[in-house]
């Protein structure tokens, strides 16, 4: 809890000089939240049943917006994990984890294949892997960043392969450099194209990993 009212003090003392993580002019282009938790009656296990489904869905509703980006799903309680048996496991073990892991920790950035992501500000390249599995993250990348005495880490996850080659750990990003991008389906864990961001205050002996989904209990 200490931690935690750490971070938020320091954040909002720097919130204003964040670089944005992906290209967007507000004033002349859209941002719409996207709900893909129960509470959406529009979005149902139909749309869901295959990555074309879910593609299609995605990509009619940015449409429909007219927005660039579509955005949500921090703490939102999803079923469509139930389409990979990886969210039946415990990340640790590989254990079957006895509930299903269907709360999401992470905040979602839909968009077109190869957005580039730039970082918010200034950190060290802590970790990098390619997590295969149908669900997963596939191509993910952890900064950590260091404000005054506070440590902390930012995770990219279904990135571009591409980007896996060009980086190393211990390499300084500066803030506002691109390093990644939006991977496509078939190297992003078989998703529509999308950034999952993450904070992270206690990575423990993780690398290149970390839970972005996880029990509601």
């Amino acid at each position: 809890m200490i931690l935690t009212k750490k971070f938020t003090h320091v954040i909002k003392n720097i919130a204003a000089g964040f670089f944005p993580v992906v290209p967007f002019d507000p004033n002349t282009e859209k941002i719409e939240l996207l709900d893909l938790s129960p509470a959406n009656k529009f979005f149902s296990e139909k749309n869901y049943e295959n990555t074309e489904a879910l593609n299609q869905f995605i990509d009619i509703f940015r449409a429909n917006s007219g927005a660039k980006f579509l955005i949500g799903g921090y703490t939102e309680t999803r079923n469509m994990y139930r389409r990979s048996d990886l969210f039946d496991k415990n990340l640790a073990t590989e254990e079957n984890a006895g509930e299903p892991r269907n709360l999401h920790l992470g905040i979602d950035i839909w968009g077109d294949t190869d957005t580039p992501i730039s970082a918010p500000l200034g950190g060290m390249v802590h970790s990098y892997a390619f997590n295969d599995n149908f669900g997963d993250y596939c191509a993910t990348i952890i900064l950590q960043h260091q404000v005054d005495t506070l440590n902390f880490y930012t995770l990219y996850g279904h990135l571009a392969v591409k980007d896996l080659s060009a980086i190393r750990s211990g390499q300084f990003i500066t803030r506002g450099e691109t390093f990644a991008h939006f991977g496509p389906p078939a190297e992003n864990g078989h998703w529509p194209p999308h950034l999952h961001f993450q904070v992270i205050l206690d990575i423990g002996n993780m690398e290149g990993d970390y839970p972005g989904v996880c029990k509601t209990s």
